[in-house]
């Protein structure tokens, strides 16, 4: 007889949880940091917010650097919630694969895009 609790009992998935769980909350909070150093660098500017002064502030390698760590953050973080949804509500395996490949394509393609804006900088 197969025993069902206690030490031996049998998990059975994919064992993401405590991992998962604190990855979104470590790239949740660089996310935040990062938030309030723009919202800083913004409040405490003097003069109108143009073109320039946005150009200023992500021109220096510290907030470029900075700001690709916080993109790469953002993708895992993403990836992290849009896989615990598929892995939740969609049960036929060739479908949910399917949306997890078109999900790691999609946002690939973003982190891309928003690094090369950076670096146009």
């Amino acid at each position: 007889m197969a025993v069902n609790y206690g030490s031996k009992r049998l998990a059975v998935g994919a064992h993401y949880g405590l991992r998962d769980w604190l990855a979104q909350r470590v790239t949740a909070t660089l996310m935040a940091l990062f938030t309030l150093i723009l919202l800083e660098q913004v409040i405490f500017n003097k003069g109108p917010m143009g073109y320039d002064k946005w150009a200023g502030i992500f021109s220096g390698q510290c907030m470029k650097f900075l700001t690709f760590v916080v993109i790469i953050a953002l993708l895992y973080h993403a990836w992290v919630g849009i896989r615990d949804i598929w892995m939740d509500y969609v049960k036929p395996v060739a479908v949910r694969l399917t949306l997890q490949v078109l999900s790691i394509v999609w946002l690939v393609g973003c982190a891309g895009w928003a690094i090369q804006v950076l670096w146009r900088v």
